[in-house]
């Protein structure tokens, strides 16, 4: 072989071998919520970074596939070609033939090797360890392309090698599919207390956060004869001036046990600095409505997904009070804090 061709194909191979490594490393140590953070803003590379996640096993089978694959075109082209070219020297140098291929071979033996692990293995590794997230993303497109292309190939190995571990009672999964149980966490946390990792705020507000999810808001719900209103048809002054009265920013419009939605003051300070003849219930928004029985995190969820900081309550199709994501968030971090604040 060409002697520069056999060079360009020794970095490409070392490159390629590289790209796996970094690969490998990179969706295994990233972290997720950061990509679903890109991916939310519109990154096609972080979706396909999470995407990996997902199907972490079949991503890491198509790492080591290309890893494999390069490791071996290193020995097919790389040490015959180093091989090849050292062993004229040592010959001319005085050693007889068969030795001179010996040394040659050792040689090139460890000059590839020395590749392979510093430039193939170690750098990149390095590198995906240190930049988990930014690794991931530069190289996922490329590295779902590859996966999509070798797909049927991985799938066979992974099926056998999942059938091999059942053999051995053990359970294939996921790297995403066996997270961390409330118990667990909880058990870390009283640990790192234990060991004077974390202070005893800290560990009293982590205790409390890995707790209130599961408990009601029941406890929290601002019933209806507390709850401050404005009618319908009330003007935009109307509710400035209710709200500042009340001292609150929301006034649900309409009767407390119908509300029409909820009104901002800023949307009535607005409309009336516009001088718009709107009503309160033409201000108003609707907002979530929640089970009575909800918990404190299904709660919130439903908040935060309908961009919303109060929700209705209801129980047997009636509404029975509101409660606030301020309330919820309390909740979550604050130890003791279950009371809910007047509306």
């Amino acid at each position: 072989m060409n002697l520069s061709l056999g060079l360009a194909l020794t970095l490409f191979l070392l490159a390629g071998n590289g790209f796996f490594v970094a690969a490998e490393f990179a969706l295994v140590a990233a972290k997720r919520h950061r990509l679903e953070k890109a991916a939310a803003q519109g990154s096609r590379s972080a979706a396909a970074a999470l995407a990996g996640i997902k199907e972490l096993s079949l991503m890491l089978a198509g790492a080591q596939l290309g890893i494999t694959l390069c490791s071996l075109g290193l020995g097919v082209v790389s040490e015959p070609l180093i091989a090849g070219t050292l062993t004229p020297l040592f010959h001319a140098a005085g050693l007889p033939e068969a030795a001179a291929h010996a040394v040659a071979f050792v040689i090139a033996l460890a000059i590839v090797t020395f590749l392979h692990m510093v430039l193939g293995e170690m750098a990149p590794k390095s590198w995906a360890i240190a930049h988990p997230e930014r690794s991931a993303t530069v190289l996922a497109l490329p590295f779902r392309g590859f996966t999509l292309v070798v797909r049927p190939v991985i799938s066979v190995l992974n099926a056998v090698s999942d059938a091999l571990l059942r053999l051995f009672k053990v359970r294939p999964r996921e790297g995403d599919a066996n997270p961390r149980t409330p118990e667990q966490l909880q058990h870390l946390v009283e640990e790192s207390r234990r060991l004077g990792l974390i202070e005893a705020d800290d560990h009293a507000v982590l205790t409390q956060a890995l707790h209130a999810p599961n408990t009601g808001i029941a406890g929290l719900i601002t019933p209806i004869d507390r709850i401050v209103g404005v009618p319908a048809a009330a003007s935009a002054q109307d509710v400035v001036d209710a709200c500042l009265n009340a001292g609150r920013s929301r006034l649900i419009v309409g009767p407390a046990a119908a509300p029409l939605g909820v009104v901002h003051i800023r949307d009535a300070y607005l409309a009336r600095r516009r001088s718009r003849d709107v009503t309160a219930e033409q201000l108003a928004y609707r907002v979530p409505a929640l089970h009575a029985g909800a918990s404190v995190s299904d709660a919130v969820s439903a908040l935060r997904a309908g961009h919303s900081q109060l929700a209705l309550v209801r129980d047997d199709d009636a509404t029975i009070g509101i409660v606030s994501l301020d309330d919820l968030l309390t909740t979550l971090l604050v130890p003791g804090n279950g009371e809910p604040t007047a509306r």
